[in-house]
């Protein structure tokens, strides 16, 4: 049996990778801190202040409380809220779609840390891309299945 090792992190080196959700791709680098800051309760905004997406800050970019419990839930539920700095530059979809891809890259990294995290994120479907994209729009229709208003006379 072998045993996975976790990678060391040097200062200045960092985990990489790529999340999607629609049409959103968020290129998410997370760096160990060899000192965790410490979070209390359930308040995780000491966490928040170590996040930049696209250069600003996470509370700047994403403005809802929601889509910051998105961004925050890897860390939470494997334990290692506070553990790490994170970059993210994303693009493309919207502002709930980017949150998700964020959340998906977040997760992906983690993985790349210690790999025993697999069973722990994959159980809350933080580690399965969304496969729902829209659907094309169909010629003859107004949207991809809205037919023109038909009328009798």
């Amino acid at each position: 049996m072998t045993t996975t090792k976790k990678p060391v992190v040097k200062k200045g080196e960092y985990l990489e990778a790529v999340g999607r959700r629609k049409t959103s791709v968020a290129r998410v680098r997370i760096y160990h801190m060899p000192k965790p800051i410490s979070i209390e309760g359930a308040d995780f905004t000491p966490a928040l202040e170590l996040i930049t997406v696209n250069e600003k800050p996470v509370t700047t970019y994403f403005p809802l409380k929601n889509h910051h419990r998105v961004i925050v839930s890897p860390f939470q539920k494997s334990d290692l809220l506070g553990h790490f700095k994170v970059t993210v530059h994303t693009l493309g979809g919207g502002v709930s779609s980017q949150a998700f891809a964020v959340r998906h890259g977040i997760a992906r990294a983690l993985l790349e840390f210690d790999a025993e995290l697999r069973k722990k994120l994959k159980k809350f479907g933080y580690l399965t891309r969304d496969p729902r994209m829209v659907e094309r729009k169909k010629y003859g229709l107004k949207k991809a299945r809205r037919a023109p208003q038909w009328s009798k006379r």
